[in-house]
């Protein structure tokens, strides 16, 4: 009798699906997860498939713009041969700006105007799951370039980091939101170029501490990084989920606020600032 599970296994097409399953669950699993933290409206599932979809679009506007500069990485590595620690923290930067710019361009695109974004907990949400669209995109292809042993180190570590800068990204991103649909587009402008740029640099700082690691000291401060980073953004996570408010009430409030002690002074020793 032919063992059908032996000859299954055997087959690229049973290894293709458990080399999809392992490179996709580790962000479905933090997907769901950041999904479950948005307490008042849920989001359309629509939006959020189309973030996920942003993601993989930012992953290939990357890969085009990191071969282009890694010419000059390269130019930059001859011309500098001693400088291994520096060379490697440039490439590292480079990497963080071309692919955090590559997911707010998307996330911007995609959810900025949209009436669902009417909580400033959504800004999170949003930037998480374009974050998390590019990281199951570059999953897939780490697991079907060098196999399912990079899987585990990359569910520990690469997909939550990159869930980690798409939560600071957009914790600033909905705070954005809040000073434009006041009017205010220097404040907001202000405030998505912070997340963008804190993005940036947790990203940058990650990659060169994980391109150095095989110096012991650098070893140690990656995971050193790594464990302060996720308490911090657990953190963050917790606190932007207590203080989320609907975006009119905290415009409605601050209005109020302002109101002339002539006209409404019993009302304005009534009610809070919240501040934003």
């Amino acid at each position: 009798m032919i063992d059908l599970f032996t000859v299954f296994t055997k087959t690229n097409l049973f290894t293709t699906l458990i080399s999809i399953v392992v490179a996709v669950a580790p962000a479905i699993f933090w997907l769901v997860y950041i999904y479950k933290k948005d307490r008042h409206e849920k989001e359309p599932i629509a939006l959020l498939l189309l973030l996920i979809f942003g993601g993989l679009l930012a992953t290939v506007t990357s890969f085009v713009l990191e071969t282009i500069s890694s010419f000059g990485e390269a130019y930059l590595a001859v011309m500098m041969p001693n400088a291994v620690i520096l060379t490697t923290t440039i490439s590292a930067m480079l990497v963080g700006i071309i692919e955090e710019s590559s997911k707010y361009f998307f996330l911007k695109k995609f959810s900025f105007n949209r009436k669902a974004f009417d909580y400033t907990f959504d800004g999170l949400v949003y930037a998480v799951y374009v974050s998390l669209g590019f990281a199951l995109a570059e999953n897939l292809l780490y697991v079907f370039s060098y196999g399912i042993s990079v899987a585990l180190p990359r569910a520990l570590l690469t997909i939550p980091a990159h869930m980690s800068f798409g939560v600071y990204m957009g914790a600033f991103y909905g705070l954005a939101k809040v000073y434009d649909a006041m009017g205010d587009s220097d404040a907001s402008k202000r405030y998505a170029r912070i997340g963008l740029i804190v993005a940036m640099v947790l990203h940058g700082v990650y990659d060169a501490l994980a391109m150095l690691s095989h110096l012991s000291f650098f070893y140690i401060a990656f995971y050193v990084f790594v464990v302060v980073l996720d308490i911090l953004v657990y953190i963050t996570i917790m606190n932007r989920q207590k203080d989320d408010r609907r975006i009119q009430e905290i415009i409605q409030e601050r209005l109020n606020y302002k109101v002339p002690s002539s006209i409404g002074s019993d009302r304005n020793q009534s009610e809070k600032s919240v501040e934003y």
